[in-house]
Order: C-alpha cells, then structure tokens, then sequence
C-alpha cells in the first residue's frame, strides 16, 4: 500500500503535511507499522502526529513509546490527537509525560478530590493537612507550580476520557472530577494569597480571617467543562478581627485567589474566577460575612439568585464556614417557587435560552438556542424548584443526578427521562471533545471539515474503528436537538395530561397539588382553573380528546409564553369547543406548527383577538395561509356588502350583515398585525376602508327606511375627519365626521334638511345600536359629528351652500384647521368633488394672519390645560400629554395652514405624509421631523396595543408592570423588554416637546 493510502486510511486530512512529519529525522527506525496502529487510535491523526515528533525533539526517550504495541501506546496517541493544547503543555513540561506509562482502562475510576487537594496544595509548598494551608512559594513560581500541578491532572483525566469504553457514561464522572481539580486548584491559589497576604498583615492576622470559596454554576454542580469560568462567593469569617479589618484581609485574600489562577505569567492562567454571581453583583463587596449574605437574601435578594444557589456548594477554603452557608440558604432555594417574582424569573430563565446569540453563531450552538445543553438544565431546575420544596429526593446539584431523581419520583416518564439523560449527556460530550482540542472556551460547533472530521471520531468509543462523514455527526447533532425541544414539551407537560385526563399509565402522573405547582411556575396564575381546562379538553376516549392529548404538551408550553397564560387556555378550550370535531381545525394545530403557534400567542397575549375568536371560530382557519391573512379592500367589502343588502330587504337583517363584515375583518386585520404581515400605516389604512365601507352600507340603509315612505329628497355625504380622515386610526378609533347634503332636484330646502337629518341621525343608530340576538365582541363604531360647523351647538348636517356661507361668513381659524383632515367617506361622489372644492381654499390659504397663529397656540394651551383628565400624567398620556399625538399633529397642522397654499405637496390628510412632505421643502429639519414621526407612531402603537391587549381603549402609557409588559410586545420589543418600551416612549416624547415648543410657539 502506498503511503498517502495509508495515511488516507488512518484519517489523515492533509496528506502532504503529513508525509513531511513521518520523514523527520525524529521518527526515523520507527516501526512504520506500530507507528500506525497507533496513529489510527487519535481523533486527529495530523495533530498526534506533529505534537508526537516536536515531544520527541524535547524528549528523545519517548521514541520507545511511540513505537510500543498499541495497548500500551493508546494512552498517548488518544490524547494527542484529541488535544493540541495538552500537546503543547507536554513539549513545555516533558518531565510529565510519564502520564503516558499507564495501561488505558475501559472502566477508569473517578480521582479521588483528598488527593487531588493535596497534589495541588503540595504544589505551591502547602501542607494539605492544615487547617489554613500557607503556601512556602508566591508570586510567579507559585501561580507556575499551581498551574502546572493543574494541567498535569487534567492530562491524566483526558487519558481516562479518551480510553473509557463509553464516553456517555463516563461523562458525568468527567464533570465532577473537572470539578475537583478546580476546587484543588483554587484551595492551592487561596493557600498562595495567604501567604502574599502575611507580607502585609502580618501572619497572626492572616491566620485569624477565615474564607470559604462556595462554588457555583457547573463547578458547584460537579459537571464543569474542560474550560470554563469558575462561578464564585466568598464568604468571610472575622475570627477575633473587627470586620472593617476582616473583610479587607478576605478581599486580599480573594483578589490574590484570582491572581493566582488566571494573572499573566510564564505558565498561561487557567480560566477566570468570576465573582458576579454575589450579592449586588459587580457593585457589592467581593467577599462577606454569613450573616451579612443571610441578612441580603432575606432583605434584597431577586428571585434569580435563589435558583442561582440551587448549585452552591463548598469547593475550597474553610469548610466548615461553608457548610453553614449551605444550610443557611437551603431553605431559600426550595421556597424559591413560592416568592413574588418567581414566574417572571423563570420566564428570564427560559429567555437567556436562545437570547444573545449572534446571527452567524445561532446555526452551531451547542449550548444556546433551542435543543441546546441551556434548554435541558432551565428544564430540569424549573422542575426541580417547583418540586423540591416538598420532595427532598430532589434536591441534587448535577443534571444527570436530578434528572433520575424526577425520573424515580414519578415527575417524568421513565423512556422520557432516560432520552432527556442521553441527549444531555451527548450535548455535553460535544462540548467537551471542542473545547479539549485548544482549551478554549467555545460552544460552537466547528465548520472546518478536518475538524468536524476529528469531533466525529473523537466523540466514539475506543472500541469503534470508524471514521464517520461530518454529515453523520451534523445529522445526529441535529436530530438530538430536536429530540430534546420535543422532550422538553413532554417532560413538562405529559404528566400534567396524564393527571388531567386521569389516564392509566406506567408513564410519569402527577398529584393535583405537584401538576397545580408546576402550571404556576410557568405563569399559570389559576391553576386550578387551567387544570379544569385541560381535564375539559382531554377526557374521554374520542379522537379529539387523544388528540388535544398530543397536541397540548407544545400548546400549553406556547400559551405560557404569553402575558396571560390563563385567558389563553380560557379561550384555547372555547375556541375547540366550538369547533367540536371539524376535522380542520384539529387537523391544522397537527399539521402546522406555526398555525398553532401563531394561535396560541394571539389568545394569550391579545383579549380582543381571543375575544373575537371566540364568537368567530372559523377564522382560526386563517392562520393556516398569510394569503387568508391579507386585508380585503374597500371595494371587496363594499362588492359583499352589496351582495347581501340585495338579498336582505329588511334594514335589521342588513344591517346585522354589514355589521358582522366588519367585526370580521378587524379581526382579520388584528391577526395579520399579530403576525407581523402589516406595518402600522396598512393597519391604519386596512381599518379605515372597513370603517368606510360599514358606514356607506349604513348610509344606504337610512337611506332606504326613509325614503320606504317617499321619495329620496337629498343626497348625503359623510365626510370623515381627524384620524379616520388621515387613515390613521388604531383599534381604539371612534369616527370623527362631518354630514353635508345636497337637495335633489324639485324639492325645497327645508325638505331636504329635514330628510338628510333623520338619514344621518339613523346611520349613527344603525351602527351602534343594538341588536338581537346581539352580535357578540362587537367593537362598535362610534360616529362623532362634533367638528361640524358650530361645534356640538351646530346643526347635525348642513347643505353645501350652508357650508359655504358659513365659512364665507363665520368660520374661525380652528374650524379651518380641523378641515385640513376632511375626507370624503361615504355618499354621493358628485358632492364630494364639490365639497372639496369648496373647502380647499379654506383649509390651504395662500397666507395666515399673525392673530390666527396666536389664536391656534391659545386654544392649543387651553386644551392641555383642561382637556387632560384630572390626576393623569402629563409624561403619560399618549393623546394630550407632553409630545403626545396631539403636539405632533397641531404642529403639523400649523405649518400646512401657514404653508399649504405655496407648497401643494403638503396637501394631504395625513400627519406623516404631511411631515414628511414639510422636511422636504425645508420647513422643518430633517431630524426633528424624524424625531416628531418616532414619537406619534410608538404613541399611536400604544394606543392600538392598550385595545389589543385589554379589549378597551386607553390613551396611557401604562403604569402596571404586567400591562406594560402586553403592550410592548405587541410594539415589537423581547419578552422582558416593557421597562424598555417604558424609556423608550419617555425619551422620544420628552425630546418631541422640545422641537414642539421650538417650532409650534417658536420658542
């Protein structure tokens, strides 16, 4: 055989590096063939093979073993192909290659961490036997002889790793002793800052502070990786010291721990001790005493800290300080899931799973995003901390331990358990094969093939000989992420189902009071009533209960995600029932998961969307296809409604129709909002042509009733004004109108006014009024004349010539500026060209008197002044308050009054075109018009989501937490973001006030 076939059949990756290595003069009168069997053991042959020749230069006596049969060279060749980090540390340090002169066991046993302690502490001079080892060495030598005590131990636990018979089972033992070399180490590096302590405390002092280093996170779970930061609190005991004294000497001591282990030095440092997990973070002191931690736990700490404690263990310094640390916060972890806060803690929890990950990062995640080793841990903790209060089986610090413990208690399935293990156990395997090649913190999965080629290799038994294809690895990778989302939703959920349903299983069931606990801990505020829903739901044997039994575990976990899981479940289990068993509506939450899961977050996080569904159940068949989706046009609405006004004479049966068309496609709308198919002007646009066409439909049903006894005498106009005249409005809007008629030929105009007064008075009533049976979760359309000529004390309708003698005669500046909003809506197209006409020179005069801009800003300072409701919050209030709509809006107004006439492009009903159109004629800064257009659109998406969310309008920002945090999801910010939304608006509405008073009193 040829030798780039041969090193083909090894698993070489660069055939050429690789034909160099062997021809060094080092491995010259080698036994090729021994040479091979052994290079065929490592995951990397290239790798071995270079790190094996630059040993040999350093140490020529390793020939021997390199040339040895393979039961006694296996050692070597695993751990050189599997590490160029530990390569590299033995071609420093050669006198530790007697790591090698070892015969691999199958079965290794776990170190034992007294030894451990003492190999290290022996390091740096320090008696292990001690009760506070000193250290005879300091500075650099000592952080040296520590670090190289470290990695030697690492070395011997990589030989153990790569030569166990299965690499899974032997994980956890991987973990623990990981662990214990930490622990080891940062007892030696506290012996060493003991000792650089005496030089400025002196020994007595020294000797008097004691420190305990409670270890967190992995290391204090036992299931750390080959490199990773140590999770760290320092606990402080005075001794006979006063504490001022104390806590600066346990500080020194602490800081020197640190320096020890990571500071720069001729032996790189081994990983950072991070101290963040402490009281007050980063801004509390480094280290305390016991009853300063147990006075902060009962007086300031957040929920996250007690779940963050669920893995505090002692690793290193005065033991007996921190057992009773231990004890003193046990009590806090298993009564964690009763505190305030506890839901919205676990939400964060389950967030930090798949957020901050780069966009280039989220494809090779190991430990992130979802299916990742994160998603497991957050599911056994959550489980744990909901049952370990009454269940102390539970109470284990590492995954794989806690994970049987749930197992054996009957929280989780038998087959769902052993699954979850081992694909947490493979998880972690992955893990730690990448960051054992460099040791280097990672966890991504390499792209190289060569790389992916020896993680494939590396992550087998020693008894395969196989090479398996990186697609292999990437398949099973993928596949065990899968594996573990589905996982998560059984594990959680199916007992949950199993008690519901009262199913008999030999699979995990639930007390009521452990299944109640567990709802509460994802958000379920009544659990007790969500267990009703889900036994309503489930019960029986037909096929809709089995399949709402299989389809529940993703729901409920989807439901949860919303601000209101209980109002979701609610209206989940009236939406089924009242689909019964169309075989659509089951057969879509199967078959399309982002149907389902689009479902379950509009009914969890919107009241009006789950109020509308409710009496609309068919429409959940939209969200099987965006195209259902898509807001049908005023011409489509008005093609229908006409359609059904032909084959419904009575104006009741008419009007129901009409009514229902709308109801109907603001919830269509609503959903398309939901799942980001329309931005906020096609929202305002679609709900404008919905209104539009119900008001012309019920402009024609008046029309009808009052001519059933005469002759049509007038025709009417509706002229839509304000927001609904812009095709601004939100869910909330009311519409802002004006009615003009004009007389048909032959007939007075005192008939005419009569008739056109009782046609618009019944379109108001048409659309308001009530109806039976009632149409349920109408948001009924409110018609509001009070712009007209005259205000509230003017006539209802006027004719167009009374219109134009009014303004001819009457008109006040304000009356003209709410015109600059008309719009034709409804009614005779004739008359609206005319009407147009006649108010065009009004709303855009070629100039505007000083006394009229005066007056504009008088009545502007009135309406703040007594228009804002008693007791609100100026800062709040998204219509009346400081740069809220109504600054953006009369500022524009202003400017198209003032230059409208010379400027046609400021022509327009609305606020933002008209913006935009004043920064490009230079009447208004580009950026202050940027900055007024942020403000109105995030107050007008507020006020959309106050309706969305809570079924009712509201024109404050809100104050509650839980409202707040609604309504800025549906403005577009993360989970957990509502103080966000909170500034945000603050900020954008402070800074419109600003260029508001600048430009609108000019200022």
């Amino acid at each position: 055989m040829s030798l780039a076939r041969r090193l083909i059949a090894a698993g070489f990756s660069d055939l050429d590096k690789g034909e160099r290595f062997l021809a060094a003069p080092e491995l010259e009168g080698l036994d090729q063939d021994r040479l091979f069997a052994g290079l065929q053991l490592a995951a990397s042959p290239d790798t071995a093979l270079q790190s094996l020749v630059r040993l040999i230069e350093k140490h020529p006596a390793l020939r021997e073993l390199a040339a040895a049969d393979p039961d006694a060279s296996e050692p070597m060749y695993r751990v050189l192909g599997a590490s160029e980090a530990l390569g590299e540390f033995l071609i420093r340090h050669p006198e530790h290659l007697e790591a090698f002169h070892v015969r691999a066991s199958p079965e290794p046993m776990q170190a034992d961490p007294a030894a451990l302690r003492g190999v290290l502490l022996q390091s740096v001079g320090a008696d292990p036997r001690a009760v506070r080892p000193v250290a005879a060495s300091t500075g650099n030598d000592a952080y040296a002889a520590l670090r190289t005590a470290y990695r030697r131990g690492v070395v011997d636990l990589a030989v153990k790793d790569l030569c166990a018979a299965d690499p899974l089972d032997f994980l956890p033992s991987v973990g623990a002793e990981l662990a214990d070399l930490a622990g080891a180490a940062i007892e030696a590096a506290l012996a060493v800052s003991r000792a650089e302590a005496v030089e400025q405390y002196g020994s007595g002092d020294v000797a008097d502070v004691g420190l305990a280093v409670i270890g967190m996170g992995k290391c204090g779970a036992r299931e750390l990786n080959y490199i990773s930061d140590v999770d760290v609190i320092y606990v402080v005991d005075p001794g006979a010291l006063d504490g001022a004294k104390a806590n600066t000497i346990g500080t020194a001591l602490a800081s020197g721990i640190s320096r020890a282990i990571s500071s720069v030095a001729r032996e790189p440092g081994l990983w950072e001790v991070d101290a963040n997990l402490r009281p007050e973070g980063k801004s509390g002191p480094l280290v305390r005493t016991l009853a300063s931690h147990q006075t902060y736990y009962a007086r300031w700490a957040e929920s996250w800290e007690f779940q963050a404690l669920l893995k505090a263990r002692t690793i290193a310094g005065d033991a007996d300080l921190g057992r009773r640390y231990e004890e003193a916060v046990a009590p806090l972890i298993w009564s964690s899931a009763s505190r305030d806060g506890f839901v919205e803690s676990v939400q964060a929890m389950r967030r930090r799973v798949t957020e901050h990950i780069p966009a280039a990062e989220e494809q090779r995640q190991i430990k992130l995003g979802r299916g990742g080793l994160r998603d497991v841990e957050f599911t056994v903790q959550l489980l744990q901390l909901v049952h370990g209060k009454a269940d102390e089986t539970l109470r284990r610090r590492d995954t794989t331990s806690a994970i049987a413990a749930l197992s054996a208690g009957g929280y989780i399935g038998r087959s769902d358990a052993a699954a979850f293990d081992n694909a947490y156990r493979y998880l972690r395997l992955l893990e730690h094969r990448i960051q054992l090649f460099q040791l280097r913190r990672t966890h991504l999965m390499p792209v190289a093939e060569p790389a992916l080629r020896s993680l494939a290799k590396a992550v087998l038994g020693p008894f395969s000989n196989e090479r398996p294809h990186p697609d292999a690895l990437l398949s099973t990778w993928q596949k065990t992420k899968r594996s573990v989302r589905e996982l998560h939703e059984r594990i959680f959920y199916r007992p949950l189902l199993n008690t519901a349903a009262k199913l008999s299983s030999e699979d995990a069931r639930l007390t009521p009071e452990a299944a109640e606990g567990r709802l509460a801990a994802l958000g379920y505020r009544d659990p007790k009533g969500a267990m009703r829903h889900i036994e309503a739901l489930t019960a029986g044997v037909s096929r809709r209960a089995a399949l709402q039994r299989q389809l529940l575990p993703i729901l409920l976990d989807w439901l949860a995600e919303g601000v209101d899981a209980d109002a979701g479940l609610l209206a989940f289990r009236r939406v089924s029932e009242a689909l019964g068993t169309t075989h659509w509506y089951l057969g879509m939450l199967r078959d399309s998961n982002a149907a389902a899961e689009r479902l379950c977050h509009m009914l969890s996080n919107s009241r009006l969307i789950a109020d509308l569904l409710e009496v609309s159940p068919e429409s959940v068949a939209w969200l099987g296809q965006d195209k259902d989706l898509a807001p049908v046009g005023f011409d489509a609405q008005w093609q229908e409604i006409t359609s059904k006004m032909s084959r419904h004479a009575d104006p009741e049966s008419a009007m129901r129709l009409i009514r229902l068309i709308r109801r109907r496609e603001i919830l269509r709308i609503a959903i398309a909002d939901s799942a980001g198919l329309l931005d906020q002007d096609q929202v305002g646009r679609a709900l404008a042509d919905t209104d539009r066409a119900a008001v012309l439909g019920a402009l024609r049903v008046a029309e009808g009733i009052v001519s059933a006894n005469g002759p049509l005498k007038t025709t009417v106009l509706v002229v839509a004004m304000g927001r609904q005249g812009g095709r601004e409005i939100g869910y909330g809007s009311d519409a802002d109108v004006m009615y003009v008629h004009r007389a048909l030929p032959g007939f007075s105009p005192e008939e005419a006014q009569e008739q056109a007064t009782r046609i618009v008075n019944k379109v108001s009533t048409l659309l308001t009024q009530p109806l039976k049976p009632a149409i349920m979760a109408e948001r009924v359309l409110q018609m509001d004349a009070d712009l007209r000529p005259e205000g509230k004390n003017g006539a209802m309708v006027r004719s167009l010539d009374s219109f134009a003698e009014y303004y001819r005669r009457w008109s006040l500046i304000w009356e003209a500026q709410a015109l600059l909003r008309a719009r034709p809506m409804a009614g005779n197209d004739d008359l609206a060209k005319d009407f147009l006409e006649l108010i065009d020179p009004i709303r855009y005069p070629e100039s505007v008197a000083e006394t009229d801009v005066r007056e504009i800003r008088r009545i502007k300072a009135r309406v703040e002044s007594e228009r804002l409701p008693r007791g609100a919050d100026p800062a709040r209030h998204l219509k009346l308050g400081r740069g809220g709509l109504s600054d953006v809006e009369w500022l524009v107004q202003l400017l198209q009054l003032q230059h409208a006439g010379s400027h046609p492009e400021l022509r327009t009903t609305s606020t933002l075109e008209a913006l935009d159109a004043a920064a490009r004629s230079g009447l208004l800064a580009r950026d202050d018009a940027g900055l007024l257009a942020a403000a109105w659109r995030l107050a007008s998406r507020i006020r959309s989501a106050n309706v969305i969310w809570s079924g009712k309008a509201s024109d404050l920002l809100p104050s509650s937490r839980r409202d707040l945090e609604a309504v800025a999801r549906w403005c577009g910010y993360e989970p957990g973001q509502a103080a966000a939304l909170e500034e945000d608006y603050l900020r954008v509405s402070r800074r419109a006030r600003a260029v508001f008073e600048r430009v609108f009193y000019g200022q």
